[in-house]
């Protein structure tokens, strides 16, 4: 690709974008929503963030693609915190301290 294509590639991607964003935001981002969209609009969230996080647990590339023990211990750490606290960050911290726990233990250190 030319340097010309890939600017236009970005600048498409950027002007579709914004147009999704706008269609929601700027088209009927000053009306009342109905309730039901509220209600689902909740669960965006909780449907993103395993999305994210799932294949980087399932799939690393630091070990080439397999599934390793301190990581699947970090997704349940975090998942029994979130669990317990009903609180992300507090999750998010557990799953963090206790991946890099696993790490520091397996390296045998």
């Amino acid at each position: 690709m030319t340097d010309t294509q890939i600017w236009i590639v970005i600048l498409a991607l950027g002007a579709g974008t914004f147009l999704i964003r706008f269609s929601f935001l700027g088209l009927i981002g000053n009306r009342p929503m109905p309730a039901l969209v509220l209600r689902l609009l909740r669960y965006t969230p909780v449907a993103v963030l395993p999305g994210l996080v799932a294949p980087l647990v399932l799939w690393p590339d630091a070990t080439g693609g397999s599934p390793d023990p301190a990581r699947l211990v970090a997704a349940f750490t975090a998942l029994g915190v979130g669990l317990w606290t009903r609180s992300v960050i507090p999750a998010v911290l557990a799953g963090f301290a206790a991946l890099y726990a696993v790490l520091w233990l397996l390296s045998g250190v």
